[in-house]
């Protein structure tokens, strides 16, 4: 439906007077009369607004990933659960990319295991070098023994001690790498099991289910097409519980409160008038369109569980069961009209209360029982 809030803010189109006759009666634009007295009679001002049904907690579902449709669950129309499988998606390279990262985790499991040929091959070397450091230990107690008794010489001694000392190091150095394999094989694992996690979170995403209770309203995907990365391929949303979308024009927005009642027409049901109650007013101007969006909840079911449906509707801004109303024809420039009585015509200025497309409520001035004569330019 186009914007329409250049040809009426304040009334609904006359489709939309017709039901509303008890709050509003039009006057014609035009009188064949000449002479007119005001009447009183019930008025309201509202802001016309243009918009739709939109279901509640409805959106759009997205995929997370490049693959192929392999399977679509469910049809346009579908009643659906929270957590429901709604499409399901393949792709060979996500699947790739899963199968190397599980590979790549039971790979560094089976390393990081005590009995892995990785540690065992370490701790071999370290069990050779601390059985050669106890031996060169004890070669060097007893050649210590030997110096004190001199039995034998400095240098060979010396030569001993030095052989412990390089047994020593190297034992302590099949240490450090035995304990370094080992943090290092930690390391990787929890790593590898990251990776893994990751990789099968985004397999997961190939399972596209609903997040609501609700029904699938528009699918945009068939089995065996492709879907890219954030593509919406559905629309989904409750199936019992409405709201409507208005747009109100920049101009307007300022009058428009939470709280006041919105009349509502919908395109689809031409024969019924609706209700609703505006409860949020978003501050973000549609640069295209001049509007700003207004949300209002409904204070009855639709007929149909329809997302979409085309609407006018009027906020009322304020309502007077009993005011004085002229016609927009009798006003001549700077809010004034003429009057006849008995002395001739006289020129009074009014004041204006509620406004309509073609009538004005007047507060000051005249009153029901002055005869007006018609603005015949206008």
């Amino acid at each position: 439906m186009p914007y329409l809030h250049q040809v009426n803010r304040f009334i609904m189109r006359p489709i939309f007077a017709i039901p509303l006759l008890a709050l509003i009666a039009l006057s014609s634009c035009r009188q064949s009369k000449e002479e007119i007295r005001p009447q009183v009679k019930p008025l309201i001002e509202a802001v016309y607004a243009s918009g739709f049904v939109v279901a509640k907690d409805a959106y759009q579902v997205f995929v997370q990933v490049d693959g192929y449709l392999t399977s679509k669950l469910v049809e346009d129309g579908d009643s659906v659960k929270k957590g429901d499988p709604i499409f399901i998606l393949e792709s060979g390279q996500q699947s790739a990319r899963f199968r190397i990262a599980k590979e790549n985790y039971e790979q560094v499991l089976r390393n990081s295991r005590e009995d892995s040929p990785v540690l065992r091959e370490l701790k071999a070397m370290l069990e050779t070098a601390r059985t050669k450091m106890m031996f060169d230990s004890t070669n060097l107690v007893r050649y210590t023994n030997l110096l004190k008794q001199n039995a034998t010489s400095k240098v060979e001694y010396d030569r001993n001690k030095l052989q412990y000392e390089n047994s020593r190091n190297e034992f302590l150095l099949q240490s450090s790498r035995y304990a370094k394999m080992r943090d290092q094989l930690r390391v990787e694992l929890q790593n590898s099991l990251s990776q893994l996690q990751i990789a099968s979170d985004e397999s997961g995403r190939y399972i596209v289910r609903s997040e609501v209770n609700g029904k699938v309203f528009q699918t945009m995907k068939d089995k065996g097409e492709l879907v890219r990365r954030n593509e919406v391929i559905a629309i989904l949303g409750q199936d019992d519980a409405f709201f409507i979308q208005l747009n109100v024009d920049e101009l307007d927005i300022q009058r428009v409160k939470k709280g006041q009642t919105v009349v509502v027409k919908i395109d689809a049901y031409a024969d019924r008038l609706f209700t609703a109650i505006v409860d949020k007013i978003y501050p973000m101007v549609n640069a295209q369109q001049q509007s700003l969006r207004v949300d209002a909840t409904l204070t009855e079911p639709l007929p149909g569980a329809f997302t979409g449906l085309a609407l006018e509707a009027n906020i009322i801004i304020q309502k007077k069961e009993s005011a004085i109303v002229i016609p927009k024809t009798v006003l001549l420039p700077g809010d004034s009209v003429l009057i006849k009585s008995t002395g001739g015509v006289n020129k009074v200025r009014i004041l204006k209360g509620i406004e309509t497309l073609d009538e004005v409520e007047v507060t000051q001035g005249i009153d029901s029982t002055d005869l007006l004569i018609m603005n015949r330019y206008r």
